[in-house]
């Protein structure tokens, strides 16, 4: 099956795959087939296969051992945009050496806040946040980036700048040293187009998408404290969803309109 015409190869390649796992083709709890295998059967590059499976992964189709390969998770396991959601959930709730997957800080200081960030966090255009940003790895590639932001004067006084990993949560980190209590969360996701820091980050052209998955993170108060950004390979998609830290995850998804990046 040769996709080496079609834009977004990698999407149809995973696309196909999920057919076959829903079809039984690829039953659960078997392996996929190797990503050799994978390309010559599809006839894309090793790189196509190696974003397809990432998307699978992030999505919760299959589960990746190493030295083993691609488990096929089971359909009726799967939580959709509620794996993104618990993903994210752990930013806040696990110290960052107890992530899951292998993780690399490749930022951590002030920026200034991009369009979408500022408006969750009610700043104005062009003011400067805090940001620390890390990368998931796979097999030593970035698959998806991570990245925490804040108003400056929050950020004062953590150990949220320091280059080494986080040894609490940064829920327990706040309240801790700041007497900022987390309260509740609303969720985004949207595509768009990567910036350029993000394309050479995660080897993208221009204008392949990505999927954005943005957590703002309200104290008690419904003041917006945090915005939690993952950025990992993408499709159409845009929704809104809101829940409670503490009580796990609860629906209530509509569109949301965001400003340009």
């Amino acid at each position: 099956m040769g996709l080496d015409f079609a834009p977004s190869k990698y999407m149809q390649v995973a696309d196909e795959i999920k057919r076959r796992i829903r079809g039984a083709q690829y039953p659960p709890g078997e392996l996929l087939p190797s990503e050799h295998r994978l390309v010559s059967e599809f006839g894309v590059s090793r790189p196509t296969i190696v974003k397809a499976l990432a998307s699978l992964r992030q999505d919760g189709w299959i589960e990746t051992q190493q030295g083993k390969g691609s488990i096929v998770l089971s359909p009726t396991a799967l939580m959709g945009a509620n794996v993104r959601k618990h993903m994210l959930l752990r930013e806040i709730m696990v110290a960052e050496p107890y992530l899951i997957g292998p993780i690399s800080l490749t930022q951590a200081g002030v920026k200034v806040a991009p369009p979408n960030v500022a408006f969750l966090l009610k700043l104005q255009p062009e003011t400067k946040a805090f940001l620390r940003q890390r990368a998931w790895l796979h097999e030593g590639e970035i698959n998806d980036l991570a990245s925490l932001w804040m108003p400056m004067d929050l950020a004062a006084g953590t150990d949220l700048a320091s280059p080494d990993l986080l040894d609490q949560s940064l829920r327990n980190h706040l309240q801790e040293r700041k007497n900022v209590l987390l309260d509740h969360v609303q969720e985004r996701i949207l595509a768009r187009h990567p910036t350029g820091e993000e394309a050479e980050l995660l080897d993208l052209n221009p204008d392949e998408p990505v999927l954005e998955t943005l957590l703002t993170v309200m104290d008690v108060t419904g003041t917006p404290v945090v915005v939690l950004s993952a950025v990992r390979l993408g499709d159409d998609d845009s929704m809104q969803d809101s829940f409670r830290v503490t009580d796990g995850f609860r629906s209530n998804v509509s569109i949301e309109s965001m400003p340009e990046s």
